[in-house]
């Protein structure tokens, strides 16, 4: 037993480290100077230490604009999505609803098809969502998986906790507000946790709906800088007074961490609820 710990507890370790070596490299070539990047000495310790990088693409007005469409959609499009996944697993939980088999199938459908770039980009056209937020934040307001989780946790709340509150004279609405949700408070947090990440790292979704800059979301200005299409850090380095040459090499490396910070400041306020959510939405009976 004590050998089976030891080679567990040397694997989880090791398992760590690999995970967490990509991220403490980039941290440390965020904190390097340009010199100690291009000559490779950068590992796992600053070289060369400076913040000028930092001050440049905090100094950068499109930057912040574009964190902040950031903030905007991952909020917007959470609050949208756990109000339709919340609900509609909630009326799918229950078995006497006539037609749930085939709501089901219609959202089962839509995790092995859809229309597709071309018919999705046309429909939002049409509708007018380009170069607004709600192409962003409406085609992906519904994960089938997140929806399946939710609609098993609800079935396996007690039966009797709703009919005593019908008893009682509360009629779905009130049920739903005041007794289902109260105690789903771990696979809500769950859910909320997962569309959040979902809404801030995604990118390619502005890249096909949105034209104008100061739309984007901080993950698209970051893919620009990685694709080497976008000189406006540069030029806001410029404006702070740092060389270009400096902030170009590990400007990238900064964009990427200031980028990751809200995920990684959030997830330890829901990581006490990821497993037991999750556990609880996947178990029956």
């Amino acid at each position: 037993m004590r050998v089976f710990r030891a080679a567990n507890a040397a694997a989880l370790v090791l398992l760590c480290a690999v995970m967490l070596y990509p991220f403490i490299t980039v941290l440390a070539q965020s904190f390097s100077s340009a010199g100690a990047i291009k000559a490779g000495q950068v590992n796992v310790w600053p070289v060369g230490f400076n913040v000028d990088t930092y001050t440049a693409v905090m100094s950068n007005g499109m930057f912040w604009r574009n964190y902040g469409n950031t903030v905007l959609y991952t909020v917007v499009g959470t609050a949208i999505a756990m109000t339709l996944t919340t609900t509609y697993a909630y009326v799918l939980s229950k078995r006497h609803l006539k037609g749930r088999n085939a709501l089901i199938g219609i959202a089962v459908f839509t995790m092995f098809f859809n229309g597709g770039i071309v018919p999705n980009y046309v429909l939002i056209s049409s509708l007018g969502m380009k170069n607004t937020m709600w192409a962003i934040v409406l085609p992906n307001a519904i994960s089938v998986f997140n929806l399946l989780v939710m609609k098993s946790f609800f079935e396996n709340l007690p039966k009797d906790l709703e009919e005593a509150a019908q008893i009682d004279g509360l009629g779905w609405y009130g049920i739903f507000a005041r007794i289902v949700l109260p105690l789903s408070k771990a696979v809500i947090a769950t859910m909320v946790l997962f569309y959040s990440v979902q809404y801030w790292n995604d990118w390619f979704a502005a890249f096909l709906y949105l034209d104008k800059s100061e739309l984007f979301p901080v993950t698209l200005f970051l893919r620009n800088l990685i694709a080497g299409a976008s000189t406006s850090a540069s030029e806001g380095a410029a404006a702070a007074g740092t060389t270009t040459a400096l902030v170009s090499t590990n400007i990238q490396a900064v964009t990427m961490i200031l980028t990751v910070i809200p995920i990684l400041c959030i997830y330890p306020f829901v990581q006490r609820y990821f497993v037991s959510g999750v556990m609880l939405g996947s178990i029956k009976g």
